[in-house]
């Protein structure tokens, strides 16, 4: 068993639920459920049992359990033993692909600072045009982006943040005085967006027909987003976005145009299958308790005044 296999399988064994352990480890259920059925195939016998109601120890997983236990939480103890003399000094390289996402990230700096001051995170933007590709070449050890990121040599975390899907087009189109718009209106219509985006990403966030059947063309030729905009600007199509690029990028010649039948944008993070450092795991979770949080203050400041007593 590797280091992460044992950890998922220790935490799985304290939990006994898939999705908390999911969130403990901040990865998806899918592949705490994929690393267990390795460790399983690995030694020849189930180690849980699984029903619709519960899941449990077999007595071979339980005696698994208490015989790796010490080793690993021994291990742990030791590698805190060493990082807190050697100050636990560490860089840590995130990027983003959105601004909101940025925004997030330095929350969740501060707060990660505030438990680790020799470490320092590093924030550097990502094109959507080369979204894996830092990563890969180890310039960075986590990516905040959108999904789907269905990537065999990376691993996605939870959804820590959704965004309404938007249309953005020229205060010239013939759509710019509706209030919102739906798929049926993209009809013979070009879509731009940056190019480079793997297929199944498009195919997930641009529909390429209308519900009765009529064509939404695609063009993918300009490696960066404020060229996208630039070009819907100038007429030469229109483009889907999320609703904070009204936000974070207005430009007098644009209007941005809610969806009334498309799904949100769903956005986490993006790290190797190799794994992350001790601080790289503290910092997901600092970002995943930051999203808690805001999204639990957007929750509070929709909610109606309470009624005075």
């Amino acid at each position: 068993m590797n280091w992460q296999e044992q950890e998922t399988f220790l935490v799985l064994a304290e939990e006994l639920h898939f999705g908390r352990a999911a969130q403990r480890l901040t990865v998806s259920r899918a592949r705490v459920s994929q690393m267990i059925h390795t460790v399983e195939r690995r030694i020849g016998a189930p180690l849980f049992e699984r029903t619709s109601r519960r899941v449990s120890l077999t007595p071979l997983g339980t005696q698994l359990r208490d015989a790796l236990a010490p080793h690993h939480h021994g291990i742990l103890a030791a590698l805190a033993r060493a990082a807190g003399s050697a100050g636990a000094a560490e860089v840590l390289r995130v990027g983003f692909t959105h601004p909101l996402g940025s925004e997030m990230l330095m929350a969740a700096a501060t707060a990660f600072r505030a438990e680790r001051p020799a470490c320092t995170v590093e924030l550097r933007e990502v094109q959507l045009s080369d979204r894996f590709g830092q990563l890969r070449r180890r310039e960075l050890d986590l990516v905040f982006l959108e999904y789907p990121a269905v990537e065999p040599d990376l691993v996605s975390g939870p959804v820590l943040l959704r965004d309404a899907k938007v249309l953005v087009v020229p205060t010239s189109h013939p759509l710019a005085t509706r209030s919102s718009v739906a798929v049926v209106d993209l009809a013979d219509e070009t879509l731009l967006t940056a190019r480079g985006l793997a297929g199944y990403f498009l195919d997930h966030h641009f529909p390429t027909h209308t519900p009765s059947g009529r064509p939404i063309h695609r063009s993918m030729t300009m490696p960066y987003w404020q060229e996208v905009m630039v070009q819907v600007a100038a007429g030469n199509g229109i483009a889907l976005a999320a609703a904070q690029a009204g936000h974070f990028y207005p430009r007098p010649s644009l209007v941005y145009l809610p969806f009334d039948d498309l799904p949100p944008i769903e956005y986490g993070l993006v790290w190797r299958t190799s794994g992350l450092s001790n601080a790289g795991i503290a910092f997901v979770r600092a970002v995943t308790e930051t999203a808690r949080a805001s999204a639990e203050a957007v929750t509070a400041s929709d909610e109606p005044d309470a009624p005075n007593r």
